[in-house]
């Protein structure tokens, strides 16, 4: 579960979201890690790859395979340059987990997605969000994406709701 309060999170429905996120992102690795804040991109179940310190993104080049490399990192697999801008925007300090929470909820601010998680759109959400995180449906990336009905079902298990069509 996120570290971020519901009330800095700006409700139960964000928190949920952040959850799916790494969900989709992590499968399987959340159990075994710091709850994913603590994940390098190219992890797997018998081959984690895990950073120990908070104090700065572990800025790690991963080789994914022979066409891809990536710094992605942390719960929400931000990449380091990114983790740069956010770092001076929101005024933070480190990489710890509730920054990486802070900067997640950025991401969707500007994806112009919290009104529809708050108001349970989470099929509209999921695609406004879609370009942010690979793992999720609707984007072009070229990596694996979970489906839609599998994601929905991570947020209402954690305690996430949607909206009635």
């Amino acid at each position: 579960m996120a570290v971020i309060t519901e009330r800095q999170a700006g409700g139960k429905n964000v928190i949920a979201f952040l959850d799916m996120i790494a969900y989709s992102e992590l499968k399987g690795l959340i159990e075994i890690s710091d709850r994913g804040y603590n994940v390098i991109v190219g992890s797997t179940i018998k081959k984690p790859i895990f950073f120990s310190s908070y104090s700065d993104h572990p800025r790690r080049l991963i080789q994914i395979n022979s066409k891809l490399k990536s710094t992605a990192a942390g719960r929400y697999q931000l990449l380091s340059r990114y983790y740069d801008a956010y770092k001076k925007q929101l005024n933070l300090h480190d990489f710890s987990p509730l920054s990486q929470d802070l900067i997640a909820i950025q991401q969707i601010k500007e994806r112009k997605a919290i009104a529809l998680i708050k108001a349970g759109k989470f099929e509209d959400a999921v695609a406004a969000c879609s370009n942010i995180w690979a793992s999720l449906p609707g984007n072009n990336y070229g990596q694996h994406t979970n489906g839609i009905a599998e994601l929905k079902s991570a947020y209402i298990k954690a305690g996430g709701t949607v909206a009635e069509k």
